[in-house]
């Protein structure tokens, strides 16, 4: 589903170049669920961020179900993110002023479904992350954990064959952060989708199935994770 290929991401800060990215190579398979873990500078946000066709990087080339990312017009780009990858972030961002149900659907609608498909969908979706009867309420009535159940939701209704997710655990306590860790595991299972994680979280790590650990911006680990012997 996704192949970094010797991946290097430089930045210029005034007259310094940060190597964030120094030459990553790595596959991830189709369903699989794994997490790319480091300190902060390790290179980790980069590379999700690359794989997320958020960003381009230096050199090397990243590709998304066996297209090449590097070439490509913005358009192209959000095409292919709208088609191929779901997010979850850290702060949620849910849209304010649309309740649970219509965050979800929104997603769907930049497809160009008919609404009773949209309708359909979003409800199936709701009930699978756990949030049935809450699809009216706003994210400021929602508790974080269910907002990032949202998320979930939002993320994968459109059916994508890559969730990245940044830190999903981030804003939440450790209970609320296991629970859902849990759910994105079922989902993980029963969808085939592939989970991609961005953390530092050991806990998050724990439950990864692959653990790929980065170094000052090189791969320094890349094997089973402790919830692949589960």
């Amino acid at each position: 589903m996704v192949k970094a290929d010797n991946v290097k991401k430089d930045y210029t800060i005034g007259k310094v170049v940060v190597h964030a990215l120094r030459g990553v190579t790595i596959d991830v398979e189709q369903g699989e669920f794994m997490s790319i873990a480091g300190p902060s500078g390790s290179g980790k946000t980069t590379l999700l961020n690359l794989i997320g066709c958020l960003d381009t990087a230096s050199a090397g080339e990243i590709y998304i179900d066996g297209q090449a990312v590097s070439g490509r017009s913005k358009n192209e780009l959000a095409l292919l993110r709208r088609e191929k990858l779901g997010f979850v972030f850290q702060s949620f961002n849910l849209i304010p002023v649309l309740t649970a149900i219509e965050n979800v659907s929104f997603a769907l609608s930049l497809l160009g479904l008919d609404s009773d498909t949209v309708q359909k969908k979003s409800m199936q979706i709701m009930e699978e992350v756990g949030l049935k009867g809450l699809e009216k309420r706003f994210p400021n009535e929602l508790s974080g954990g269910q907002q990032q159940r949202v998320a979930i939701a939002r993320a994968l209704v459109k059916d994508p064959g890559i969730v990245l997710a940044d830190e999903p655990t981030a804003n939440l306590d450790s209970n609320t952060g296991k629970d859902i860790l849990k759910l994105m595991e079922e989902l993980n299972k029963k969808h085939k989708t592939t989970f991609i994680f961005s953390t530092h979280d050991s806990m998050v790590m724990d439950f990864a199935h692959r653990l790929v650990q980065l170094h000052d911006g090189l791969i320094a680990k890349n094997g089973v994770g402790k919830g692949g012997g589960k």
